[in-house]
């Protein structure tokens, strides 16, 4: 009787011990950042990287390697701020919402609307 004791406890040790599949899974996706998070993040990290200030988010999506994110930003100001130049700028993140790269995908004045391009880019 003792031995089966024993064995039933020692089980329920060793669950006690051990994650459950789903809630291990769980709290893998609770440490992973919220989507607001990486946009600040990202958009705080751009703007050290360039020395210019982000003005909006115009795309954010999620791939299997992290974050794309298509920045607008304020890179000359002129007078009148319609003329002002501003780029837009494809930002790349690992899945914890750290850059790992950018690149300008085009530059326009703030008072010029985009004209239509084929494919919707």
């Amino acid at each position: 009787m003792s031995n089966t004791s024993n064995t039933s406890k020692s089980q329920s040790s060793r669950k006690s011990q051990e994650p459950d599949e789903p809630e291990a899974a769980q709290e893998r996706a609770d440490d992973r950042p919220s989507p607001m998070q990486v946009l600040r993040h990202a958009r705080t990290q751009l703007a050290e990287l360039t020395g210019m200030a982000p003005e909006t988010v115009s795309s954010f999506e999620q791939t299997e390697d992290g974050w794309t994110l298509e920045v607008e930003v304020l890179e000359i100001a002129r007078v009148p701020d319609t003329m002002s130049l501003l780029a837009s700028y494809r930002v790349e993140l690992d899945p914890e919402g750290e850059l790992t790269g950018y690149r300008r995908v085009r530059r326009y004045e703030r008072g010029r609307a985009d004209p239509h391009r084929p494919g919707g880019r």
